[in-house]
């Protein structure tokens, strides 16, 4: 029965890695393999001998012998269990997510193009790099790639130049990502689990992840796409007028964001009741400023706003990206379905005792270097969301141990080396139209650099603090 579990997981695992190819969303495959593969526990759970509690992270004494009620009593405790802390994650998204969109309703994010007041090619790159390096550390990296390419194709006129631009976009938001807590979905995933913390994720991976985006964003500066000045689009008469609360809405948003780490360490809360406060703090502000009538109910008189919304807050909800909900759920549940049989634990183990070391070994249990390059090796080709889920599941490392801050370096930029190896580079991809050999050719080495300087990097620091 394992066996055949496994292989549904794999088989689900390749449709999620070609989606483009199959033309079928990733949500749909991540949903039903967790369907399946738990339905498959349930139907065949006296045959299983080993179960492994979560809680404790170490595997049952004598499951196999335990009577058939206990076991589905324990499953279902699992499950509940799994349940819980991935609904800790996807409820920290949907406010997140949520307080993006009404930054956006208030063209909140207009007020970045007016920090761009040059026209020198290499001046921009490099603008748009530590914007991207320190937005995406706010508002996550898949946000700031779109407001950036959005800001990005008012700017620049050329696509072939915009493009390179975009390229590297995708590299310095994902290095940006890496050492915040809410700038990249796995590494919010480490520090929901209470793997990583704040301050040691800054303290950790800030300079790796600074050098990760540098390096490349200094040798780009250097190739003929990034030579000269450009020509910038005029401003359009048509364009919307910027609203007189985008730049108050902007600071009041992205603080509320930033505040959530804050109100975690204050309160030893889960980070999402801090998320849902920040979300009613900034919705009040919303509602205030909105000069929309709305009605909650159908109006006759044809005062009321029904273009499909009630309020700026309710329109914001609709336009959240509820299948990355749906995706995230159907994947977590489903790598805990193979937490739960101990096939992780297991897998961990053989692999600690068959792969070499590479370079400074790790204070713990002397997890391979070599183990957590190739998995950030692997988030390139494969989704990143998975493999940090099932890191989770493997190994049993204490709070802010290097392993997991190494993992979130490593899930977080090896995604950079190919288009489609992370959610920022896909939203590139589409908004640009960006070819997958193209970007092999072109950017890939260069985000191969920097991945590597950045690891480097990162087993120089960790034996300094």
């Amino acid at each position: 029965m394992e066996a055949i579990i496994i292989s549904v997981f794999v088989i689900g695992y390749l449709a999620i890695t070609l989606e483009h190819n199959l033309k079928v969303d990733k949500l749909i495959p991540a949903l039903v393999m967790m369907a399946i593969c738990w339905a498959l526990i349930a139907l065949g759970l006296d045959q299983f001998t080993q179960w492994f509690d979560s809680g404790k992270h170490a595997l049952l004494d004598n499951f196999g012998m335990l009577p058939h009620d206990d076991k589905m009593h324990l499953m279902e405790e699992t499950l509940l269990h799994h349940l819980g802390k991935t609904a800790e994650i996807l409820v920290f998204l949907l406010g997140a997510m949520t307080i993006v969109e009404i930054i956006d309703y208030f063209d909140g994010f207009s007020t970045i193009k007016g920090y761009v007041k040059t026209k020198s090619k290499k001046r921009i790159l490099w603008i748009f790099a530590f914007l991207a390096f320190f937005l995406s550390a706010i508002i996550d990296n898949l946000t700031a790639t779109i407001v950036l390419i959005s800001i990005l194709q008012k700017l620049v006129a050329d696509r072939n130049i915009r493009i390179w631009y975009a390229g590297l976009i995708v590299i310095a938001a994902n290095a940006g990502g890496a050492w915040s807590p809410i700038g990249d979905v796995t590494t919010t995933m480490l520090w929901i689990g209470d793997k990583v913390t704040t301050g040691h994720l800054f303290v950790y991976l800030f300079i790796p992840s600074l050098l990760c985006m540098l390096v490349p964003v200094f040798i780009a500066s250097f190739l003929p796409a990034f030579k000269g000045d450009l020509e910038t689009f005029e401003t359009d008469a048509d364009d919307k007028p910027k609203n007189k609360y985008s730049s108050t809405m902007l600071y009041l948003g992205l603080g509320g964001i930033v505040s959530v780490p804050v109100f975690k360490t204050l309160t030893h809360l889960p980070p999402y009741v801090g998320m849902m406060l920040a979300l009613g703090i900034v919705g009040i502000f919303a509602e205030i400023y909105s000069n929309s009538k709305f009605a909650m109910s159908y109006d006759a008189t044809g005062d009321g706003d029904h273009e499909g919304h009630h309020s700026p807050v309710h329109q914001s909800l609709s336009k959240i990206e509820m299948p990355s909900i749906l995706f995230f759920l159907g994947i977590l549940m489903a790598v805990a379905a193979l937490e739960s049989l101990g096939i992780l634990f297991g897998f961990a183990e053989s692999l600690q005792a068959h792969m070499p070391m590479l370079g400074t070994e790790l204070h713990h249990e002397g997890v391979s270097d070599l183990v957590v390059l190739l998995l950030g090796v692997g988030s390139a080709v494969i989704d990143n969301v998975p493999l940090v889920a099932a890191s989770l599941g493997m190994f049993s490392e204490p709070t802010d141990n290097e392993l997991w801050h190494f993992i979130a370096y490593s899930a977080g930029t090896g995604g950079s080396m190919l288009i489609i190896g992370s959610a920022a580079g896909v939203v590139a991809m589409g908004m640009e139209k960006i070819d997958f050999f193209w970007y092999l050719k072109k950017i890939a080495w260069l985000a191969l650099i920097g991945f590597l300087v950045g690891a480097i990097a990162f087993m120089f620091t960790r034996t300094i603090f």
